[in-house]
């Protein structure tokens, strides 16, 4: 095989809708305030008996569904998490079992906001040696049980939610469908800029989400800009060519700033962040499916995934879906 073509695409939110209106009830903030800064007017937040897991799992079967594929068939699943439902085993374990589809190869990848894009990477790369047909790509997170409900700089940016893709190894064709370039970067040294205070070997608790935004904002704007030129690069493709961008949606002025240092018309980004807010590895695969399934997006078209998060990790990937 030399690449692997997109059959289908899914998502799941939680039921619960939190706009800025409930959040100012409970915290030092406003809608004027959240919506001037990030764009964000409203995130999903899961319930008690939502988790990582049951939202990875609806969005692996619609997107399943939307492959018109028998879930037994599917040899690899990759999911991309910050927000585990257990320290081990990988949350892709449980995905699996769900399906189905027990014995082929199943495990998370943690590069937090990145994730999906690691995720998907390596998918194409497993489908291309040959060690699977079939690959499910998940993004899946339950950003809320790791957030400071008390820090309005974090607790406002952040919600829940999952996506997912189904990818099939291909032989390729005249169209040049599929995963057609992939980068991936990251920088331990900006560690401290944006992190969770807790884990198993150090604290032995979950932990809270801290970040630095205004260092974080002028990492994100260079390091997409240049991930996206090396992208371009290796497809041999231009920026006008291009159909759709889907962004890690993490605020509306990165993406604004990112859009306007490549030149890219700010009508071919997919902006889903008003109403999903930052959902960390779900994001870009969350935005994706909404933009599918409202005729956005459609078969044919050249779209950029690319995400910057802690780490820092980032990346893009170019498909022809």
């Amino acid at each position: 095989m030399n690449g692997s073509r997109l059959l289908g695409s899914g998502s799941a939110l939680p039921k619960r809708v939190v706009t800025n209106a409930e959040l100012a009830a409970k915290i030092d903030t406003s809608d004027d305030w959240i919506v001037e800064r990030t764009g964000i007017r409203q995130r999903y937040i899961a319930g008690d008996d939502e988790t990582t897991s049951t939202l990875a799992i609806a969005a692996a079967k619609a997107a399943i569904a939307d492959a018109g594929i028998d879930a037994a068939s599917i040899d690899i699943i990759i999911l991309a998490t910050a927000t585990p439902d257990n320290t081990f085993p990988a949350t892709a374990t449980k995905v699996q079992h769900a399906l189905g589809c027990n014995g082929g190869v199943a495990f998370d990848v943690a590069a937090v906001c990145s994730g999906f894009l690691y995720a998907l990477t390596t998918a194409d790369s497993l489908l291309k040696t040959g060690m699977g047909k079939r690959a499910l790509v998940i993004g899946a997170e339950t950003f809320s049980r790791i957030l400071d409900w008390e820090d309005r700089t974090t607790c406002v940016l952040f919600g829940d939610g999952a996506g997912a893709i189904v990818l099939q190894a291909s032989d390729g064709d005249a169209t040049g469908e599929g995963v057609l370039a992939s980068r991936l970067h990251a920088d331990g040294a900006q560690h401290d800029l944006l992190y969770v205070d807790g884990g198993p070997s150090t604290t032995q608790t979950v932990g809270h989400l801290r970040m630095k935004g205004r260092e974080v904002f002028r990492h994100a704007v260079v390091n997409l800009s240049s991930v996206l030129k090396e992208v371009l690069e290796d497809a041999e493709v231009s920026a006008e060519e291009i159909d759709w961008v889907v962004p890690h949606q993490a605020n509306a002025r990165i993406l604004d700033a990112t859009a306007k240092k490549l030149g890219i018309p700010p009508e071919k980004i997919i902006v889903t962040v008003d109403q999903h807010a930052n959902t960390s590895a779900a994001s870009v695969p969350l935005a994706f499916d909404t933009a599918r399934r409202d005729g956005r997006i459609r078969n044919g078209d050249l779209v950029m995934f690319e995400a910057m998060g802690g780490g820092f990790t980032w990346g893009a990937s170019l498909m022809r879906v």
